[in-house]
């Protein structure tokens, strides 16, 4: 415990060193606060962002919906309800897709050009066929991160199923194994590691798309309310938004990170 508080310690003094540089700047007037607020004002003004935007009324709601009713909280609640609806349906299709293109040369042959031809293309790239198609609001959005979370779940499935060792395979087939139970008790198994580590990046990208689809589709979440930000210059709700953006994003990777190691506990102890 000693030691992870020592470690959480020490990733704390780079971000201090930036913030006591960025108070230096600001206070000693060298750069316009227009362009660059103080620290102070982004608490401030993210301490607002996040506050309820009305004086509580019990007739018209509890004191705890009245405490989640801020603009900031409904915002990342928009964002994440995104995310994980798209998240689930790009790993939805990549997953059993990935499991196919895995485990059958067949399959892999058919399929891999198409997917080798689509990967490069971003999901940014497909905003414009989004609204075509999806006009604009969620489903657009869901679109798009969809698209952002298929791949990497995809590749890494692949990796995974086609990379199992083969001396397992080998094994299973000498003592008889079928080709479903080779596939079902040995091949998907051994797969995991590789799966869990797809699905992380995954969930990354589909966070990082969300908020590229809420500035152009959306008319809430982080997202456009930093579009909203930069079309008034409130430069102190940009980076309080940004902030906002980069400590959820660190919460769900640690989020599944911690999932990852609870699910591959078996597979470190074969290791160690």
């Amino acid at each position: 415990m000693k030691l992870k508080w020592r470690e959480i310690g020490a990733g704390l003094v780079v971000p201090a060193i930036l913030i006591a540089v960025w108070h230096t700047v600001t206070t000693m007037g060298w750069v316009n606060p227009q362009v660059l607020p103080a620290p102070w004002a982004v608490v401030k003004k993210w301490c607002e962002y996040a506050s309820p935007m009305e004086a509580f009324d019990p007739a018209s709601m509890s004191r705890l919906g009245w405490l989640f009713s801020g603009e900031l909280i409904r915002d990342t609640i928009g964002s994440m309800c995104r995310v994980l609806v798209g998240f689930i349906v790009g790993a939805g299709l990549a997953l059993p897709l990935g499991l196919a293109m895995g485990a059958s040369q067949r399959a892999y042959a058919w399929m891999n050009p198409l997917m080798q031809v689509l990967r490069p293309i971003p999901p940014i790239a497909y905003i414009p066929l989004s609204i075509l198609w999806f006009g604009l609001g969620n489903p657009p959005a869901i679109f798009l991160i969809a698209i952002g979370a298929f791949f990497p779940v995809l590749m890494n499935t692949i990796a995974g199923v086609r990379h199992v060792d083969g001396i397992y395979i080998r094994a299973a087939r000498n003592l008889g194994a079928s080709q479903t139970t080779l596939f079902v008790r040995v091949m998907l198994p051994a797969a995991v590691p590789y799966i869990l580590s797809g699905v992380r990046i995954g969930i990354g990208t589909a966070f990082i798309v969300v908020i590229v689809s809420e500035m152009i589709a959306v008319n809430n979440g982080l997202g456009f309310r930093i579009l909203e930000a930069r079309e008034y210059f409130w430069s102190d709700k940009i980076i309080a938004g940004m902030i906002s953006i980069g400590m959820l994003g660190l919460a769900i990777d640690l989020a599944m990170n911690k999932l990852n190691n609870h699910l591959l506990r078996w597979h470190r102890g074969l290791e160690n």
